[in-house]
């Protein structure tokens, strides 16, 4: 698939996704014409059933459905509570159908990293990011050890403007013994403008999810360019 301007479909549960996804894909995939949709009930609604229902599942489905129907060459999910949905969702379609975080997970497994740490601002962001990158490393680093560090830092979240959210996080990698990682997964898409200055204060890589997943798309759906590993 080799278009010039690619239509990428990006479906979002908080309008934040919506703003930090497509300043990745400006940065990383310009070619990509990119559209966006917006259900902000999704997560609350998800909430007060507590969690995942088969009506709410199929109302993700019906969402991939529309944009699907309507010539998307390629989507993202930019909600991790609805990443199950798109394994039925690429048995339904065959265009690719990318999780919000897998690329950056496959990205860094592929990588020489022997210790990472994922981070985070809220309590669920933490376990559901390492089961996700836990089950990627039978297929993608078979055989070869990963040290995984996670750190959680509540500061962060109410932290005035992206330089503080950066120190919060990194004094709490310190604080768990985390400060000699080869490298960092921001595990929220909310935490993406934080990215450089925690690169900046700790000397590492730092990853993030629409980043990740724009470089992929574009390796996907531009032929003659190629997805790098590299942050």
């Amino acid at each position: 698939m080799n278009q010039p301007h690619p239509l990428v479909a990006m479906i979002h549960a908080v309008p934040a996704a919506h703003r930090i996804a497509h300043e990745a894909f400006t940065r990383e995939f310009p070619q990509a014409t990119v559209w966006n949709v917006l259900d902000d009930r999704l997560l609350d609604d998800a909430r007060a059933a507590g969690g995942l229902t088969d009506a709410l599942r199929r109302r993700m489905l019906r969402l991939i459905a529309h944009v699907m129907d309507s010539g998307a060459q390629a989507l993202l999910l930019t909600c991790s509570s609805y990443g199950e949905v798109v394994d039925t969702a690429r048995v339904l379609w065959d265009v690719p159908v990318l999780k919000s975080d897998e690329s950056m997970f496959k990205a860094a497994l592929l990588s020489p990293y022997r210790r990472i740490a994922v981070v985070a601002s809220t309590p669920p962001a933490v376990p559901a990011a390492v089961a996700q990158l836990e089950a990627l490393v039978p297929a993608v680093r078979p055989g070869r050890p990963l040290d995984i560090v996670t750190v959680l830092s509540q500061e962060a979240a109410e932290a005035a403007d992206s330089e503080a959210a950066a120190r919060h996080l990194a004094d709490a990698l310190r604080a768990a013994g985390g400060a000699d990682v080869d490298a960092v997964l921001l595990a929220q898409y909310s935490l993406t403008p934080a990215g450089d200055a925690l690169a900046a204060l700790l000397g590492v890589p730092v990853w993030d999810g629409a980043g990740a997943a724009a470089r992929e798309l574009r390796g996907l759906l531009i032929t003659e360019e190629h997805t790098t590993v590299a942050p």
